[in-house]
This record gives structure tokens, C-alpha cells and sequence, in this order.
């Protein structure tokens, strides 16, 4: 599993990328997580606002910070 936390750094940013380290931790699951933060290539995604989350090239969501219940759901 491919997964890439999109944003520029922001708090909502690393605390996204901390609970989707939490998720996976929890199910047990091990994946490839990127930090893309050029602006460029988060807007190449057709994402307006951050954070954003890409599993194995799909949005899942943007604009948003699931807690880490939400995310095991989504990275089952």
C-alpha cells in the first residue's frame, strides 16, 4: 500500500500523518507513507485545499483531519 500525506506542513498536516501512522499501527499493516509538500504536486492530485490523503494513487479525502477510528476504516 502506497500512501501519501498531501500538505505543506501546516499542524492539521502532521497531525494527519500522525494518526494515519497510529491506524496502520493499530491494524497492523505496514505501507509506504510519502510527505508531498510542493504545491505543484499537490495541486497535480485536483485538491483545492489540505490536508489530503492518496492511497495507492486515489483521494480519499482533502480539507480534513479524520481521527484514527475513521482512518482504520478507510486503510482497510
Amino acid at each position: 500500500m502506497n500512501i501519501k500525506v498531501l500538505g505543506t506542513g501546516c499542524p492539521n498536516c502532521k497531525r494527519l500523518e500522525k494518526n494515519v501512522v497510529d491506524a496502520l499501527e493499530e491494524l497492523g499493516v505496514t505501507a509506504e507513507i510519502e510527505k508531498v509538500t510542493e504545491i505543484k504536486d499537490i495541486m497535480s492530485y485536483g485538491i483545492m485545499s489540505t490536508p489530503a490523503l492518496v492511497v495507492d494513487g486515489k483521494v480519499l479525502f482533502y480539507g480534513q483531519v479524520p481521527n484514527v477510528a475513521k482512518l482504520k476504516e478507510l486503510l482497510k
